[in-house]
């Protein structure tokens, strides 16, 4: 039996309301970034469009700190490439469902592709769901969580010295806690794991800049590559 990916509304509304509890924890990060971003001189603008067209929390939190006069722009686009490179790793991924779909909807769904839709979405992947609009469905909710966090944290800056004072400088790790439970398959993901973490903390000590972030990656899916028996049949599989 093959089982067949579908891409419609359906699907997507599912992913929308699977991910709502993540785009309120979103939010509340969103918001950091944007009253980080007034403290750093940024017009309003600059943080909005920055969060609509960049759109990758972690990398604009460093470009926070590069953020000076006149612009570095080699080293912005040198580290955000550098930081976003784990996306490769991410897409390859999803190639099995979305490999299926044309063009352009396949690269088309790929301006979703952040840390929160990809976790939760490659869990209901895993659990068997065949219907690829759940990414874009999960994406839509965090997309406008974070560009509207981004304009009220801005606005709010004014009022809001110390982000830590609320606990708002937590959110971040709280939600990757919480997907990396989610994605809990048992103890054949602790070696993979642990040595993705290791991995990383030791280029982070020895390697300049944020490469540690992609090796980290790196080690850990070869790691996991190596002691999986074989791989887990894509949507295309016969059964």
């Amino acid at each position: 039996m093959t089982s067949e990916v579908r891409f419609d509304l359906a699907g997507m509304r599912a992913g929308a309301v699977a991910s709502l509890p993540i785009a309120l924890s979103v939010f509340a990060y969103g918001c950091v970034f944007g009253l980080l971003a007034r403290q750093a001189g940024m017009r309003m603008t600059d943080a909005t469009l920055m969060s609509s067209l960049v759109y990758a929390g972690s990398a604009q939190f460093v470009a926070l700190g590069l953020w000076i006069s006149p612009l570095p722009i080699g080293a912005l686009v040198l580290t955000t490439l550098v930081i976003n490179l784990r996306h490769l790793l991410m897409g390859a991924a999803m190639r099995p469902w979305f490999g299926a779909l044309p063009p352009l909807v396949a690269y088309g769904s790929m301006f979703f592709l952040v840390d929160e839709g990809w976790a939760l979405s490659m869990r209901e992947f895993a659990r068997g769901e065949r219907n690829a609009g759940f990414f874009v469905g999960a994406g839509l909710p965090i997309f406008l969580a974070w560009v509207s966090a981004t304009i009220v944290g801005f606005t709010a800056g004014s009022a809001i010295r110390d982000p830590a004072e609320f606990g708002l400088d937590f959110a971040f790790t709280a939600v990757f806690i919480a997907l990396l439970v989610g994605l809990w398959r048992g103890r054949r993901d602790i070696v993979p794991w642990v040595t993705a973490a290791l991995v990383a903390v030791a280029a982070e000590h020895y390697v300049p800049g944020k490469w540690y972030i992609l090796i980290g990656a790196l080690s850990g899916t070869l790691v996991g590559a190596l002691i999986t028996p074989r791989t887990p049949k894509g949507p295309g599989d016969a059964e």
